[in-house]
This record gives structure tokens, sequence and C-alpha cells, in this order.
């Protein structure tokens, strides 16, 4: 018995080995001509006549999870002759034509009993792995949320058939451990689809935390002006960032020196793709606050205090980028459960957008690489 594997396709080969004994008459119609002739055979006394005969087994596996087997009968290949009689008629192609027509029944007889194998149960287990959350190192919790499962790749190896299955998710980390769904596997998605992920993933950044930054490189600055021939002094006490829920962010500043109070400032956050640097850009004085200066402090517009404020709200992201990629490619490289693992690799992070939501600073960014989910616990024998 020999196997070979090209791609998708299994051929099966063997040598069987048949001998005949028989006799003929001649008949006109119903009417018996002559008697029976001596017995003529073949594969006795010279040793059993040998064939071979190949079976090609493609797979295909269908939308609903069943894999499909197609058996094709090659024509058998006889490596002996067969001849019988003491004239040494040549019936090889006689035999070899009746053995078809058997092979081409137990053929029928094969793929009736063995043309569909589901393995639909099989892929439910895998895809209820899929839906649970997971903690990530204590920083918040995954939902993969599974959405479709196209097929990759199949192939045959050795004696196995190896089905590569691509996965599209939607996947969200959260603060707070979310609730649980169970959801039945869809129907398998066959349309091409790229190698690899490409997602968006959001970070949230406290404010309380920016505004620690801001107070540690900006608390205490002292500006020097003069009014008139008068010195006029301001001291910055304490900074505050806000987002206005807008595409706008908000600094609360409050100072003391010649005058006391509090000034508010806007601006637009912006990212330096080349430095990564996450700065405040077109920073200026609000309407209410320099309403409010008019009247009494008109000496404090000055580009000083704005341009300080503006080279002050610059927070490198570079380490932030870093730690995310070795964290992630930490997370993509472990075992989940018993049995299954991720392995991967992210390539890159870009920042597509950052929102001063009112509560908190979104920065969303996008994230490419490679993951793939290996199982090794769910029997797929069958």
């Amino acid at each position: 018995l020999t196997f070979s594997v090209i791609g998708q396709s299994l051929n099966m080969g063997f040598t069987g080995y048949y001998k005949i004994i028989g006799s003929t008459r001649v008949c006109i119609g119903n009417t018996v001509v002559t008697p029976w002739t001596p017995a003529c055979r073949c594969g006795f006394d010279e040793g059993e006549r040998r064939v071979k005969v190949n079976f090609t087994n493609s797979v295909s596996i269908l939308p609903d999870y069943k894999i499909k087997i197609n058996i094709k009968i090659q024509e058998p290949v006889p490596l002996d002759k067969c001849t019988v009689c003491f004239f040494g008629t040549d019936i090889t192609g006689l035999v070899m034509s009746g053995l078809k027509k058997e092979l081409d029944l137990s053929k029928k007889a094969i793929e009736d009993s063995f043309g569909l194998v589901d393995i639909k149960n099989q892929v439910q287990q895998l895809w209820n792995r899929l839906t649970p959350s997971y903690n990530i190192l204590g920083l918040g919790w995954l939902q993969i949320n599974p959405q479709r499962i196209k097929l990759n790749n199949l192939s045959a190896r050795n004696d196995s058939l190896q089905i590569t299955l691509g996965l599209t998710a939607r996947p969200v980390i959260r603060f707070e451990k979310p609730t649980d769904y169970k959801t039945l596997v869809p129907d398998m998605d066959n349309t091409p689809a790229k190698p690899g992920f490409n997602i968006f993933m959001d970070a949230v950044l406290n404010y309380d935390s920016l505004s620690q930054i801001l107070n540690a490189k900006i608390k205490g600055q002292q500006f020097e002006f003069k009014k008139g021939g008068v010195n006029k002094t301001v001291i910055i006490n304490d900074c505050r960032i806000y987002g206005s829920g807008n595409e706008k962010m908000i600094i609360k500043m409050s100072f003391s020196g010649t005058n006391s109070g509090i000034a508010y400032f806007t601006g637009k956050p912006a990212y330096n793709e080349k430095e990564k640097i996450l700065e405040i850009k077109d920073i200026d004085f609000d309407v209410k606050t320099k309403n409010l200066l008019l009247n009494n402090a008109d000496w404090m517009f000055s580009r000083r205090i704005t341009n300080e404020i503006a080279s002050r709200t610059r927070f490198d992201l570079s380490k932030y980028i870093d730690t995310v990629k070795i964290l992630i490619n930490t997370q993509f490289n472990r075992e989940w459960l018993n049995g299954i693992k991720t392995t991967g690799t992210l390539n890159d992070i870009k920042i597509a957008g950052i929102y001063p939501l009112s509560e908190h600073l979104v920065i969303r960014s996008n994230a490419s690489g490679i993951l793939a989910i290996i199982v090794d616990t769910i029997d797929f024998n069958f």
C-alpha cells in the first residue's frame, strides 16, 4: 500500500493479485452449439497475476463545516499479462475492464459511507473558547468578539488533513469585566481574505495623569512684564487639562502675582508621527478669559505665557508605544487555556486619531501583524 500527498489530494495505491479459471462454449441464441471447452486458467502455474490499482481522494470543506471527499478511480494498470489456454489467448484487457467496473462500485460505497464528515461540533467547541473575556496582565479585559470564520488553507500532510481557518473579530479591551455571551458559530465565509490582522485599538488616558505631568513641568513658573513703566508678575500655581467633548482641549491655569485668578486656554491635540509626540497646538486664551483680562489685566495678553504652556504640553508617547508592543506580543505568545494557545507578532502601531472626550482622552491606534490560534485539545479524529 502506497500513499502520496499533493495539496488537497491524497493518492492511494496498492498492488492486487488475481488468478482466473474458466471455460467457454458456443451458443446461438439460447441454443448451445458446443460443449464446454477444457478449463483455461492464468495465475496458477506461473504465479498470481499482478495489477496496480490507484485511487485519488480530493477533499473540500463546505460552508456548513462538512468535509466532502471525492474519490476518483484511476484505470487499473496490469503488471503481468493474463494468457489462457494452450494457444495463449491474452485476456488481460478483458480482466481490467471487469475490475474497473468492480472498483467503480466500491468507490460509490466508500463515498456513501465516508463522503461527508461533519466537524461543526468541533468548530463550535473552538468558537466557544473565543467568546469569553480574558484578563490581560491585570490591565483590563479582552473580548475577542469573533464574527466570522474563513477557510485559509486546506491541505493533506502525511496521514492527516490540515485545516487552517481565519478569524474575523472585533476585539475590545475594557477596564471592567464584561458580561460573556455564547453564540452559535456562523457558516464559514469562503470569500478571499488577506493574511494577518489590521485592527483599531483605543487607549484611554486620564486627564488627572496628564495634569500631573504638566504641573511637574510648569508649576511655579514666573513671568515678568512691564506695563506703563510698572513691573507686573505672573506666577503659575496649578494647571489642569480637560476635554471639551469636541475637537478641543481646555487648560485651566490658576495664577498669582500682581493679579490672582484663573485663566482658561483652548487648543487642539495633535500627534507628531515622526517624533511620536502628543502635543496641544494653537493654544490661546478662551473668549471668557479674554473678556475678563481686557477689563482687569490686559497686560497678560502675551505670547510668552501661551508659548510656555505649548512647550510644556508635549507628551512623549514613544515609551508608551514600545511598552504596548511588548505587552501585546507577550499576550500573543501564550497559552490561554489548556491546549489552546496563540502565536504571533505585532508588527506596527500607528496613531489614527485623538479624541478629547469630556471624561478622558482617547488615543485610537491602528495595529497590524500576524496572529494564529493553535488548538490541540479538541478531538478532530473520526
